[in-house]
């Protein structure tokens, strides 16, 4: 059983970190937050003082950051994971960031004998800590197959989508879909409030048919109850609508559904709701019909 070291323990990282421990992987953790560390070593983790000290202790590492500023700093700045990393060592960057990126760091890895698989996840902090996530794999196949026990015990889907970055495009993908889908339930459902007709029944009424989603039964009857504390915060669902429409506009291929769900996104953002859960897309509708969804 491989020894793991963990950089990142956020709303994701720190549930993901523990079902690892539940599994009964020995792992190794870093953060910024020293009450997260402190939480994870209660666990039975162990403390790495720097990303360069828990890659010279481990034989996989797995990071789960904002962005690709972060992971490029973690893995290749002062003090990262290049400088401790052994020849042969598997990098795991579940991270949401610009696939670009992650064929870039996978190859100044690469020089120094080192893996890396790209392996972004979907689901949120509930199956974060149930450990149902979706995981969407890139790199060669003999490291997936490798490390494929271990993401299993962190999501019960686990999919190899093809070479390192092309889990990030699944990811980015599965983003902007997401929003879309967010935003037609939020038009829909501020559409039937305002007409006068019940939410709650034109929910129940529509989610078996063509309709229905994922989405929709995970955020409609949080709408409904009017919560919006994060499952995934805004500000990070526009991170990945950016790294989106940037690799959209270097290959040449027009997103204009997401470009106006970017600026939905960006608009309560600037409302201060940066933080709040994605479903609250629908505060934007709101707002502009001036009424509110809410179960009666």
């Amino acid at each position: 059983m491989y020894k793991i070291g963990f950089i990142g323990l956020g709303i994701m990282g720190k549930p993901m970190c523990k079902n690892l421990l539940k599994a009964g992987y020995q792992l190794v953790v870093y953060d910024l937050s020293k009450i997260a560390v402190e939480e994870l070593v209660a666990a039975g983790a162990s403390e790495g003082v720097s990303p360069r000290e828990v890659a010279s202790q481990t034989e996989v590492i797995v990071t789960m950051l904002p962005n690709s500023p972060e992971v490029r700093e973690v893995l290749l700045g002062p003090g990262g994971v290049i400088e401790g990393v052994r020849p042969g060592s598997l990098v795991i960057d579940m991270s949401s960031i610009d696939p670009l990126a992650s064929r870039e760091l996978g190859a100044v890895l690469a020089e120094k004998g080192v893996r890396m698989l790209d392996a972004p996840v979907s689901g949120g902090e509930p199956k974060a800590i149930d450990g149902t996530l979706s995981i969407m794999v890139g790199g060669i196949q003999h490291d997936f197959d490798t490390c494929y026990n271990i993401l299993r015990i962190m999501g019960t889907s686990v999919v190899r989508v093809g070479d390192l970055g092309a889990g990030n495009v699944a990811k980015l993908a599965n983003q902007i879909m997401v929003a879309l889908n967010i935003a037609a339930m939020s038009e829909a459902l501020v559409f039937a409030t305002k007409v006068g007709v019940d939410p709650e029944l034109v929910y129940q009424a529509i989610r078996g048919g063509l309709a229905g989603s994922n989405a929709l039964d995970a955020k409609a009857p949080l709408v409904l109850e009017g919560k919006f504390n994060p499952g995934f915060r805004i500000k990070l669902h526009i991170k990945d609508l950016a790294n989106a429409l940037a690799s959209a506009h270097v290959i040449g291929v027009p997103l204009p559904l997401t470009a106006g769900v970017m600026e939905i996104l960006q608009a309560l953002q600037v409302d201060g709701l940066g933080d709040a859960d994605h479903g609250a897309i629908v505060r934007f509708y709101e707002k502009l019909a001036k009424v509110e969804v809410r179960r009666k």
